[in-house]
């Protein structure tokens, strides 16, 4: 254990006073790289723009941190990360976007991948192949922000900032169209098919055309639409004519329209507006028919041939169609008939007045008038309008002698009276034929045919005997007359040859014979001069 009194001995330490030392120039370095990078990430932070997410059926083609955004070719945002969404049916795309973007994501905007892709007859996305692929960007018009988006499966045939106005169609069926499809004014490619949904109620196809910029404005109240896909034949009086708008809408289909020229064009068409696709152009440029009337029709024929839509034709002129028809049991005649029912477009039957106007009838005058034709013999008939496929059409004619009927007007549709088809008429005609051939004989015909065969054999036999009887006995002796007969004709032949004694005695007698004419003719003379030389004789001169 130290002493204490060797402890205070010791010298006591004394504090210095502190002393003031200038920084060292090595820390200013450090510390302004320090601030250069802290004013760069606050920078980086206040120019970095919102951040969305996308969703899609796929991630096929993209890539985090490589996959770009585009608008108009532009890069305007970039891929971060990719996940699947927690119901595992889609994709959700997180992309950070650059500060002027923010304003271009808004309620409308949509987005989809670029792939390579063929639709419409039309090929896109093509370049994608080498640079792989990214999401394109169409801005949409809405001033509502959104940072939730749902991308495009299919690329978007136009976008938001291209001339020109969209129009609805509505079709039974969508037929041969498709996303991509052309739209042709007077076979000019104006437009395209944006896109075609069901509608909510099964019972129709609505599809979205796009007519570009000037040609949107030909679209108005009255324009007809019509399905241009393929070729449209048709036969008439004046020949056979084929039909199409282009090779493109016969591989991939198109829409046509047109305003009819015998209808005033109404106001222009706004954007969204309906029209009605029809199946052809001459169903689209006919003139509107009115509301139709129901009629029923009862044939006891076979409809075989007849289908929903056959036309209603009175004399060349159609004036309705089939609607439907059905099979009836009557317990009373205990036979089926077969119910048709027909609408009739009394518009296209009804004579123009001399003021334009379509003359309308009321249900009074219309029933009086069904009366009056009734009562001259108008009938419907069922007839072959096709030999080769045997389709039926009914047409409605005057028959002078059908028997008469009445009308029940207590039924809703009425019943129009009805003739035995063409067909019906030719069947009958058959059997009674084959019948008047059952009646023939035929067995007792054949008997007679058999014997009279039997007695042609024999007199056959007979001629032949004769024949050569006559070419044994008849022919040497025909032959003896014949030498004869050349032998004849060769003196005949000499004798009448120039230096003939028979040509010589025949000359001399004509010399003679003009000698003695000269002589009656002078006595004629003197006798004529003096009468009385018979008796007197001559006198001299």
């Amino acid at each position: 254990m130290p002493d204490p009194s060797a402890l205070e001995d010791l010298p006591e330490a004394v504090a210095a006073p502190k002393r003031n030392r200038p920084p060292q120039l090595v820390w200013i370095i450090p510390i302004l790289a320090a601030l250069i990078g802290g004013w760069i990430a606050v920078n980086a932070v206040l120019q970095r723009g919102p951040t969305v997410e996308i969703s899609f059926l796929t991630a096929e083609g993209l890539e985090p941190g490589k996959t770009r955004i585009r608008y108009k070719d532009v890069d305007i945002g970039e891929v971060k990360t990719i996940a699947i969404s927690e119901d595992r049916r889609r994709i959700i795309v997180t992309a950070q976007f650059v500060k002027e973007a923010a304003k271009f994501l808004v309620e409308d905007t949509r987005f989809w991948v670029v792939r390579p892709r063929i639709s419409g007859g039309q090929i896109s996305g093509f370049g994608t192949l080498l640079s792989g692929a990214y999401i394109a960007m169409d801005v949409g018009r809405s001033d509502q922000p959104r940072r939730d988006f749902v991308g495009l499966e299919v690329a978007p045939v136009v976008t938001g900032d291209l001339p020109g106005r969209q129009f609805r169609l509505e079709a039974p069926d969508l037929a041969s169209l498709d996303v991509g499809s052309p739209v042709y004014f007077r076979r000019i490619r104006v437009g395209e098919v944006v896109a075609h949904e069901l509608d909510p109620s099964g019972t129709d196809v609505h599809i979205l055309i796009f007519v570009h910029a000037p040609y949107d404005h030909y679209v108005n109240a009255a324009t007809r639409f019509w399905n241009a896909s393929g070729i449209d034949v048709s036969v008439d009086a004046s020949g056979m004519r084929v039909e199409t708008q282009s090779l493109a809408s016969i591989l991939t289909g198109g829409v046509a329209f047109e305003t009819p020229p015998n209808i005033p064009p109404g106001e222009e068409a706004g954007s969204g507006n309906a029209f009605v696709l029809y199946s052809d152009r001459a169903a689209a440029m006919k003139s509107p028919d009115g509301e139709p009337e129901m009629f029923v029709l009862h044939f006891k024929e076979s409809l075989r041939g007849l289908a929903p839509g056959a036309p209603v034709d009175f004399r060349g002129i159609v004036i309705g169609e089939v609607q439907s028809f059905d099979l009836i049991y009557d317990p009373d005649r205990k036979w089926f008939t077969f119910p048709v029912k027909v609408a009739l477009y009394p518009q296209r039957m009804n004579a123009n007045t001399h003021g334009g106007k379509t003359k309308q009838l009321d249900k009074r005058g219309r029933n009086e008038l069904i009366k009056a034709l009734v009562a001259r013999g108008f009938r419907a008939q069922l007839r072959t309008g096709n030999l080769l496929t045997g389709q039926l059409y009914i047409a409605l004619d005057f028959f002078p002698d059908a028997p008469e009927v009445r009308l029940d007007w207590s039924k809703t549709p009425l019943e129009l009276p009805t003739l035995p088809g063409t067909v019906e008429e030719l069947q009958q005609s058959i059997a009674k034929l084959l019948k008047k051939i059952e009646k023939v004989p035929i067995e007792e015909i054949g008997i007679n045919t058999r014997n009279a065969l039997a007695s042609l054999d024999t007199t056959a036999r007979s001629l032949d005997t004769l024949l050569k009887r006559l070419d044994g006995e008849v022919a040497p002796e025909s032959r003896a007359a014949l030498a004869e007969l050349r032998k004849t004709l060769a003196s005949f032949e000499k004798a009448l040859t120039a230096d003939s004694p028979l040509q010589q005695d025949l000359r001399s007698t004509l010399r003679e014979t003009s000698r003695a004419a000269q002589s009656l003719r002078s006595l004629a003379d003197t006798l004529d001069r003096e009468p009385e030389a018979l008796i007197r004789g001559r006198t001299g001169e």
